[in-house]
């Protein structure tokens, strides 16, 4: 059995009657090459059957520690029913993309079931032009970006006609094998002969943990204090560098590190205790697009979108006269996944946080590209020489026992008094090929990500695959009725960005 991260845990804590915590991809797909021309529940819950051993994350639920005085374990289900997790609906007629993204958020807003394996399908019929979805969700806690695109892909093809799977890797009888400590958080990763412990030894686990917490605690606060200057909101406070600094000094680290700009979120619509509910838009811009303005600017691909992002947040903002006069801020998350980890199928998050400005205050559309673009790239050495461990830190510093209970509470103050950030924006690289599933061409990938009291009620995430950069925007309607309009901002900050002229 494997014991969650603390920062997998905090994935847990979070959740409350407002706010959930999975993750999930909206997938658009073109049946015609499916036998009959349709995608059935049958194939698909035959397709995860073949293939459950390439996503083990699947096959696993938690186990409690008793009374919660330790983080939840990892257990495997032996001889999983993974239809009782693949579910079928229609839409009626006609069938549109607004009718389709009403139905996933009403679907996103449940919270998953903790007794079994923490994900869920549903295979969406009665799309306009014949096309069907595949809404599919799964816990944060259990992975992350990257692990996630793994995931699907695990069940895709590159052609219509799916090739034989490799077969499961049989268990040497001889001996289990040893356990190998993870580095982040010392997390077990046990990929066979995994012992199962009781309520007893999690119990003494739990104990034994609850002895060394100080030092763990002492040792997540120092790491803390050498990125104060990064931490949204910390970082904005009189003398958050100079203790940087100090607390680098002291720990060895005597680099000179770019310094980052005050990250101090202003008031937005966004910000603010959200509500239960959800609204979804998405859509697509062309890849080719944002690769041409970002080689005719000398920017990386991840610049531009920043880019339109922050156009269309301003030109939002602007509709609703509640344009900030100073930058907005975002969290952009970030793999720091190791090529080891991912080998030996280390379940979790691997993920850090890069802050940085959004220059929405910047009212000339060339201006404001290369605004992003230094911003970014000073974020992004930033990371590279120094990369943030503030969030592993903030996961350790209170006992489990009080995390789930204070988490909820500080994410709501913060919502009201301080917001650290005005919203998350993430960029999931994705395969520039087209992808089949059970026959079924894959037309578009859109990612419905999750939202809290902390990061706001706007989430804006892409992931490119085959030429597009499909988007989700998910909103709690509370702060943004209109989800379709940011979405539509979006397309026109790209026709906007790939009219400029680079030689201005």
């Amino acid at each position: 059995m494997r014991q969650l991260t603390a920062l997998d845990a905090q994935f847990l804590h979070a959740e409350t009657a407002t706010t959930t915590t999975h993750v999930a991809g909206l997938a658009i797909l073109d049946p015609a090459g499916c036998p009959g021309g349709t995608l059935t529940r049958e194939a698909l819950v035959d397709r995860l059957r073949e293939r459950l051993h390439l996503a083990p994350v699947l096959s696993l639920r938690l186990a409690e520690v008793p009374f919660g005085l330790g983080r939840p374990y990892w257990e495997e289900v032996a001889d999983l029913d993974v239809a009782g997790h693949v579910h079928e609906l229609t839409l009626p007629a006609p069938g549109d993309d607004r009718q389709l993204a009403r139905k996933v958020a009403r679907l996103h807003e449940r919270r998953l079931d903790r007794g079994r394996p923490l994900w869920e399908m549903y295979l969406i019929h009665g799309l306009a032009g014949g096309r069907v979805a595949l809404y599919a969700k799964i816990h944060h806690c259990a992975l992350d970006g990257v692990t996630g695109a793994e995931t699907l892909a695990a069940m895709l093809d590159l052609t219509p006609e799916a090739p034989e799977a490799p077969k499961a890797r049989k268990a040497s009888k001889a001996r289990a094998p040893k356990a190998e400590a993870d580095p982040a958080q010392g997390t077990l990763a046990v990929p066979e002969g995994e012992e199962v412990l009781g309520p007893l030894a999690m119990l003494t686990a739990a104990a034994g943990r609850s002895v060394t917490y100080p030092g763990r605690a002492l040792r997540a606060l120092g790491r803390m204090m050498t990125d104060l200057d990064a931490i949204p909101g910390v970082s904005a406070l009189p003398g958050a560098r100079a203790v940087a600094e100090t607390a680098r000094t002291f720990t060895g680290n005597q680099a000179e590190l770019p310094e980052l700009p005050p990250l101090a979120a202003p008031r937005t619509p966004f910000n603010g205790p959200i509500s239960a509910k959800r609204r979804l838009a998405y859509g697509s811009i062309p890849l080719t697009e944002v690769r041409h303005v970002a080689k005719s600017f000398g920017l990386s691909v991840n610049d531009v979108v920043m880019t339109v992002c922050a156009s269309a947040l301003r030109a939002w903002l602007r509709e609703h006269h509640a344009l900030p006069d100073r930058p907005l801020v975002a969290a952009v998350p970030v793999s720091v996944r190791t090529a080891a980890a991912r080998a030996g199928g280390v379940i979790g998050n691997r993920l850090s946080v890069m802050v940085t400005q959004l220059p929405t205050d910047v009212a000339d559309p060339l201006e404001r590209l290369r605004a992003m673009g230094a911003t970014m790239r000073v974020a992004k050495r930033r990371f590279a020489e120094s990369p943030a461990t503030w969030l592993d830190g903030l996961s350790t510093l209170l006992p489990t026992v009080l995390t789930s209970v204070a988490t909820p509470a500080i994410s709501r103050l913060a919502s009201v008094t301080l917001p650290p950030i005005n919203l998350i924006v993430s960029n999931v690289p994705g395969p520039q090929l087209p992808l089949y599933l059970c026959g079924a061409r894959l037309l578009a990938y859109h990612p419905v990500s999750a939202l809290s009291d902390m990061s706001g009620g706007l989430n804006i995430t892409c992931f490119s695959y085959d030429g597009s950069l499909d988007f989700g925007v998910l909103a709690c309607p509370d702060r943004v009725k209109d989800v379709w309009r940011l979405m539509d901002h979006l397309r026109e900050a790209m026709e906007e960005l790939a009219a400029l002229d680079p030689r201005s």
